[in-house]
């Protein structure tokens, strides 16, 4: 089963400047995280705070899932973050 992403859900983590998401592989849950910095080069207009870079990865969702099922084909793990020479 290729690597999915049922749950919607994400959040913003400051301390660690990303976004977070989860995804599924069968039934191991893969996390993922996007740095600030890719969010801001996908849409620079984006202001550096929570609602804004949500809303980046919103706007974004399709694009960083992409990255994301590209990245976990090359490295298999249980936990990825996504910078800007990710996308």
């Amino acid at each position: 089963m290729p690597l999915n992403f049922p749950n919607t859900s994400r959040s913003y983590e400051p301390r660690k400047q990303c976004v977070s998401f989860w995804g599924y592989d069968s039934t191991m849950e893969i996390s993922f995280e996007v740095e600030d910095e890719a969010l801001h080069a996908l849409c620079p207009t984006a202001e550096r705070n929570e609602s804004s870079l949500l809303g980046a990865f919103d706007l974004n969702r399709d694009r960083i899932e992409k990255a994301a099922v590209k990245v976990y084909g090359k490295r298999r793990q249980f936990y990825i973050r996504l910078s800007s020479k990710d996308f």
